[in-house]
């Protein structure tokens, strides 16, 4: 039978009685997408191919020789825990709408795929998300990419040997238009952050049973059907075992400096003080810097911080509607939207994040996430959240803001913010505040199964 992609209960990938279509399923679909690899240091390789026998022997080869399953992965992990045995490299990838055409695909089959919003490629999707135009966008994304490969490993000078390897094996025809580097960050604590100095990551939907068994649930439940992130590969010997996923990639900058200027501003127009004055930045992402939900706590600390809540209980005067977290996942609705984030920060900085350094020592460009997702739908996932929930000035209720830190579009409404946590007094009516992350450009791709790269 096909794998049901709509079962609610989570994936127990290792039971004695998993039924063969599943085992199909993990043995040909690429690792990062139901659970995330570690990713600490990462190489992204755009690649334009030009030869079709070529990039289709390229693929191939690159598939059969450095890429692992999904159940490879999930074997790796389980040996590590049991007994401290490292994994292997993490090689993924994944193949735009122009991609498939160069790789001898016609137009009719393309329109297999059932996303439009990966047809069209996200160059003709500026509208829909209010993204820049292309013109202003890096000149790597300016082209017509037609694969990426993601190269990630704990450590660096196994990702570089990779690259320089993959790199050599690509053939004469083919071009790498671009590449970028990726390096996590972690606070004192061991937690990965992102530049502005938050943890990343957290309430990330989860697929297998292992993962949702360790998590709390009383109130927020993290187990997700497979649908929300897998779809059946088209192209491959047998679509309803063999599955993909679609991926958004997006470079954006962060601007470390403005939005350290913006919280300090904010906490003073409120009358923050001492401690008080980290709920200023709290506000404008719905979480502490230690991950702490604003919802939850007035402040950071005294206590482990919990990811099993809703803001159900909240009318607005603890976590603005418009918190970037309470926009991008709302927990009480919207489940079906909801991505699965495996993204990565670059850029070099000489300071700490996580510290009280004033703005004038952050960086103002140059620095930023690397942001991918896996999608169902591109379009009920991606471009819904960022068109609909994002950039929405009146999600949930008339005139809460655009999404502080990845809204886009003219912010020209005026805004409240609450003055003591948690009472009904809110401030006087004020200009949202600047947009302090850039798009630099991007695009959707589709991470086909293993079979469907090794049948080429």
């Amino acid at each position: 039978m096909p794998v049901d992609l709509t079962n609610e209960q989570p994936l127990a990938w290792d039971s004695a009685t998993l039924d063969a279509d599943t085992k199909a399923m993990l043995d040909n679909l690429q690792p990062n997408i139901l659970r995330a690899h570690v990713r600490e240091h990462l190489s992204v390789l755009f690649v334009r191919f030009n030869d079709v026998a070529e990039g289709k022997a390229f693929l191939r080869h690159l598939a059969t020789t450095k890429m692992k399953s999904a159940r490879n992965h999930l074997e790796e992990l389980r040996d590590f825990a049991t007994r401290g045995r490292r994994g292997t490299p993490y090689v993924g990838v994944g193949i735009s709408k122009a991609g498939y055409r160069d790789l001898g695909h016609s137009v009719e089959d393309v329109r297999k795929f059932g996303d439009k919003a990966f047809r069209d490629g996200m160059k003709q999707r500026i509208a829909e998300v209010n993204d820049p135009p292309v013109e202003q966008w890096e000149r790597t994304y300016q082209r017509e990419i037609h694969a990426v490969i993601l190269i990630g490993d704990a450590e660096p000078d196994t990702v570089a040997a990779l690259r320089d390897e993959i790199l050599g094996e690509l053939p004469a025809s083919a071009r790498l238009l671009g590449e970028e580097s990726g390096q996590g960050m972690r606070n004192p604590a061991g937690d990965g952050i992102e530049h502005f100095g938050y943890v990343d990551g957290r309430s990330q939907p989860l697929f297998l049973k292992d993962e949702v068994d360790k998590e709390p649930k009383k109130h927020w439940d993290p187990a997700f059907p497979l649908g929300n992130v897998l779809v059946p590969d088209p192209f491959a010997p047998d679509p309803a075992r063999h599955h993909g996923s679609y991926l958004v990639f997006r470079k954006l900058e962060q601007n470390v400096r403005a939005f350290k200027e913006i919280e300090q501003d904010l906490a003073d127009g409120l009358g923050l003080a001492g401690a008080d004055r980290d709920r200023a930045g709290a506000m404008l992402v719905g979480r502490f810097k230690d991950g702490t939900p604003l919802t939850t706590k007035p402040k950071a600390g005294g206590g482990p911080v919990v990811n099993d809540f809703t803001f159900d209980a909240d009318d607005g005067s603890k976590c603005p509607f418009s918190g970037h977290v309470r926009k991008t996942n709302p927990r009480s609705f919207g489940r079906e939207v909801i991505m699965a984030r495996r993204g990565q920060t670059y850029g070099e900085r000489t300071d700490d994040p996580w510290d009280d350094s004033p703005p004038e020592n952050r960086p103002s460009g140059e620095v930023g996430l690397l942001f991918m997702a896996f999608n169902g739908s591109l379009l009920d996932q991606f471009e819904f959240t960022q068109q609909q929930w994002a950039n929405n000035p009146d999600f949930q209720n008339p005139a809460t803001g655009h999404d502080p830190v990845i809204g886009q579009g003219d912010r020209d409404i005026k805004v409240t913010f609450p003055k003591v946590w948690g009472k009904p007094e809110m401030s006087p009516p004020q200009a949202q505040v600047a947009q302090t992350v850039t798009m630099k450009g991007g695009e959707y791709f589709f991470a086909p199964s293993l079979a469907y790269l090794r049948d080429l």
